[in-house]
């Protein structure tokens, strides 16, 4: 199973559940079993015996408490790989902050980070709302880029095209939502935009994540604006954390990147009374 924590967020608990407890193999082996003839169950002849028990994997980004419940009730004494660190960007990713607000201006200084020699294709830049992406993408194509889109609006045709498109360079740049943010691989990405920042930290390296693969150095923009409050303290601590990248002044003293904003609004709320 794919993108574990991704399914739970969507709301597909239920559904995974009810898929799980309906396949006709268990993965449930009786405590005693000392696996002495695994061998003779996998390569044997017998075609049931074969499949008498499930392998399940799952595979996941992050590890919260819902999937590391799914992981206890269908998975039997797994065995846990993690690769890199949780909710941590990888350390060959650059990481730049602008505020800029207003979407003219934003569009302006998109351009002028495409225009940069250094930043060469493919160029993924991320939006929040599928308007957005199609607006971006009209835009970027009417300043003569190849571009494809890419969102939830899409059918599964499109969204292979448009990164067929961009693999194989009929794309310069990629503009897409999240959809995007998790699960692809397109090799060689030397730019990521946030045009606008992700709702949460997660969705943020996730983003980002999308350039600096393979041991290669990658650089990551974020535009930030007064939208963007409740995500800033996370965006401190985890720009301070890499050895690439320098927090700039502007949000190393934003009010808002102090503290967690749990914090903030209970302190709020308090002083309310």
């Amino acid at each position: 199973m794919d993108e574990a924590d991704r399914m739970v967020d969507m709301g597909f608990e239920d559904d995974v559940n009810f898929i799980l407890d309906a396949l006709p193999v268990s993965n449930v082996k009786p405590e005693n079993y000392d696996g002495s003839d695994d061998d003779d169950v996998v390569m044997g002849d017998d075609i049931e015996a074969r499949f008498k028990y499930r392998q399940t994997t799952m595979f996941s980004a992050t590890m919260p408490p819902v999937v590391e419940r799914m992981a206890r009730k269908y998975l039997r004494k797994p065995a846990t790989v993690t690769i890199g660190v949780a909710g941590k960007a990888v350390d060959t990713v650059e990481q730049r902050v602008e505020f800029i607000a207003g979407e003219d201006k934003r569009k302006q200084r998109l351009l002028a980070l495409l225009n940069q020699s250094g930043n060469a294709p493919p160029i993924i830049v991320f939006a929040n709302l599928k308007k957005n992406v199609d607006m971006l993408g009209a835009a970027l194509t009417r300043a003569h880029y190849s571009v494809a889109t890419l969102h939830g609006g899409k059918t599964q045709e499109q969204r292979e095209q448009a990164l067929l498109r961009l693999r194989t360079g009929d794309a310069a740049v990629l503009v897409a939502t999240d959809v995007a943010g998790r699960g692809i691989d397109v090799k060689d990405v030397s730019l990521v935009v946030n045009f606008d920042m992700a709702k949460d930290i997660e969705s943020y390296t996730h983003r980002i994540g999308r350039t600096g693969r393979a041991g290669k150095k990658g650089l990551a923009v974020t535009f930030l604006g007064p939208d963007d409050r409740d995500v800033l303290y996370d965006l401190r601590k985890m720009i301070a954390a890499s050895p690439l990248s320098r927090c700039p002044h502007e949000l190393a003293s934003h009010e808002a990147a102090q503290a967690p904003p749990a914090l903030v609004k209970s302190a709020a709320r308090k002083q309310q009374r």
